[in-house]
């Protein structure tokens, strides 16, 4: 059988790279299940991996996306202890972007039916990134200070909602005068706007208190501006480049500051700390979806067969995540767009 799946042959930009194939169905080998995707998210290590860049790469012809949630549909011989329709991780090492995938039984991650499917969909990379950035790097305690920039990404508005059940402090910095509101009303004690020179006013805003963390997903000036603002032995952690701008030696604060600088990959703390402690991270992520402490807004869910306005959408100034779910159109040629594009 065949099904749908959005693959590049080469590296490239997305819109010049991607196209809408068909693929045989995988069959599940012994100890390994088949799952149906139910919703693909697109996030920008997605576009790293397809131009190239990221940390790790999937041999061509790939099957773009790293993130989605669907159900169990198939069970190969010997498994036990799983029902069909359960809804798990979609199976995203060889690609998120395809109608289904097999994966070992023992390496699924059940999703509790108390996740909206929604959430469950955005739920595997981003929110477990800003719960290992405030539990896994620094030792906060309540009332601590954090301050971080892209404060309306996915990683920022889980940081902002985390931190208020955790019962920490946030600065949060953004490029856009209107999204200041909303992420207050999410939970942010302070937004202030980059480029405005609000690090220079650092003590009004925490009262006097340090600033104990700093999450660093931009670069550049926006690093910089977080450095300065850190109290002495403060931590900045680097997670991302949006911008790719180089970020100067922060020498005067480094050696009077004693300001200390690392950074974290989702990726490879599952990858150092295993399996179960993925779960462990997991079971409190979804224990706080579950009760509603943590809710993602969704900007729109598209087709595969619209992935190209779907990239377009995703480019664009907006709050809520982009989705994509299959469809089942008919392919006529396997390196064809039967979108006509």
């Amino acid at each position: 059988m065949q099904q749908i799946a959005i693959r590049h042959h080469s590296f490239g930009k997305p819109l010049e790279v991607l196209q809408l194939e068909q693929i045989a169905q995988p069959e599940p080998q012994a100890g390994e299940v088949r799952v149906r995707l139910e919703l693909a998210t697109i996030n920008p290590s997605d576009y790293g991996m397809i131009g190239g860049s990221y940390g790790s790469l999937r041999e061509l012809p790939a099957v773009a996306g790293r993130e989605g949630v669907g159900v169990v549909e198939a069970l190969g011989s010997g498994v036990t202890g799983l029902e069909i329709g359960t809804r798990v991780r979609f199976p995203g090492e060889d690609g998120a972007w395809q109608a289904s995938a097999c994966v070992a039984a023992e390496d699924l991650l059940v999703v509790p039916s108390e996740v909206p499917v929604e959430q469950a969909a955005i739920s595997f990379i981003n929110p477990p990134t800003a719960y290992c950035l405030l539990r896994k790097v620094v030792d906060l305690q309540a009332g601590d200070w954090v301050v971080q920039n892209a404060g309306n990404s996915a990683v920022g508005l889980s940081v902002i909602q985390m931190a208020k059940a955790f019962g920490l402090k946030t600065i949060s910095q953004v490029r856009r005068e209107e999204l200041v509101e909303p992420l207050k009303a999410m939970g942010a004690d302070h937004v202030v706007i980059e480029g405005s020179g609000w690090a220079k006013g650092i003590a009004e805003l925490t009262a006097g208190a340090p600033v104990r963390l700093a999450l660093n997903s931009i670069g550049g000036e926006s690093a910089i501006d977080q450095i300065k603002a850190l109290g002495e032995g403060g931590t900045q952690v680097t997670f991302g480049g949006m911008v790719g701008d180089k970020v100067r030696f922060p020498t005067r604060f480094l050696i009077f500051n004693d300001v200390r600088l690392t950074g974290f990959w989702w990726d490879q703390y599952g990858k150092r700390h295993g399996v179960e402690a993925v779960r462990e991270v997991m079971t409190e992520v979804y224990a706080m979806m579950a009760d509603g402490r943590l809710k993602l807004p969704i900007e729109k869910t598209y087709s595969f067969a619209e992935y190209k306005a779907a990239i377009e959408h995703d480019g664009q100034p907006r709050l809520g995540k982009i989705l994509l779910q299959p469809t089942s159109p008919e392919v006529k040629h396997p390196h064809v767009n039967p979108c006509g594009e």
